[in-house]
């Protein structure tokens, strides 16, 4: 039997939102994850009305940018990059008797990455993520609701810290038939301005996101799926020199293909491949994904 609650609300590698083949001076050159990427089949199938309980997930993807998009829209075979990420995230679902019929969950999530890229290495731990999610049934077959969480700009080396806030706020949805799903999430991402000693002072564009899953119910345990990843980031402005960066917006589209396997009725694991299909100023997406999801 299918379960629901190992579903969560999940983010995908908010540190990797900036635009990737603009090397601005003070930006490092961030691979090509798009928000929320990593969110699979039923992310958003969420109950209502429930006794409190937690969910511990734990993401990991390996992307391996040969190639970057480049301000025509062109696939070039240069500047790429390979990265590896990880998020290990916690969420307390709950209902509250006097807000009948919507939920919430409250989520704390730690990223970590290694980079190699242009002949060097970093990595550690990067920002910490935290923020609430609400939503509603308007029927019993389907979902609807909001979400929005901070990201911090602190990490434990500078390479790894954004130095700036930023804010992830999308509105969430998700239908079910008997054989098949669909759910996704549509939102932006806004930051602060990023100020440091002896640097210019840089305003990132909004970025603006879509993720969609399509799934067919194969069985109880086994469930393949599609997905649509889509971003659009603004320009980078140098308020120093009161001047915008050349080359500094940037687009992506991505599509996969994945599964979601039902190990028992509080674990599953949720594997997906996913590439690039066009994009402007950034590297391409060519990454596998993993998600592992425990309910307790």
């Amino acid at each position: 039997m299918r379960c629901k609650f190992t579903l969560g609300v999940r983010l995908g590698a908010l540190t990797a939102w900036l635009p990737a083949v603009a090397l601005i001076p003070g930006f490092a050159a961030h691979g090509a994850d798009i928000p929320l990427a990593i969110i699979g089949p039923h992310e958003y199938d969420l109950p209502v009305d429930f006794k409190p309980f937690n969910v511990v997930v734990q993401y990991g993807d390996g992307n391996a940018a040969g190639s970057v998009y480049d301000s025509g829209g062109q696939r070039r075979a240069r500047g790429g990059s390979h990265t590896w990420s990880g998020m290990t995230k916690y969420v307390h679902f709950r209902s509250f008797d006097a807000i009948p019929h919507v939920s919430f969950a409250f989520e704390l999530i730690q990223s970590e990455a290694y980079t190699l890229a242009n002949g060097q290495n970093w990595g550690g731990l990067g920002t910490t993520i935290v923020g609430p999610a609400g939503w509603f049934k308007p029927n019993k077959h389907s979902t609807l609701g909001i979400q929005t969480f901070m990201e911090t700009p602190s990490g434990t080396r500078d390479s790894m810290a954004m130095h700036y806030w930023a804010n992830l706020s999308s509105i969430i949805f998700d239908y079910e038939w008997k054989h098949f799903s669909f759910d996704g999430d549509l939102g932006s991402v806004v930051s602060s301005t990023k100020h440091r000693n002896g640097e210019h002072s840089y305003s990132a564009g909004n970025v603006f996101y879509t993720n969609l899953r399509f799934s067919w119910k194969a069985s109880s345990r086994f469930e393949p799926f599609f997905s649509l990843d889509w971003q659009n980031s603004g320009g980078m402005h140098d308020n120093t020199s009161n001047l915008w960066v050349a080359n500094s917006s940037s687009r992506e589209t991505a599509l996969g293909v994945g599964a979601m396997i039902y190990v028992t009725k509080r674990l599953s694991i949720t594997p997906r491949y996913s590439h690039s299909v066009e994009g402007r100023n950034v590297a391409e997406t060519n990454a596998y994904y993993m998600k592992i999801a425990y309910l307790f």
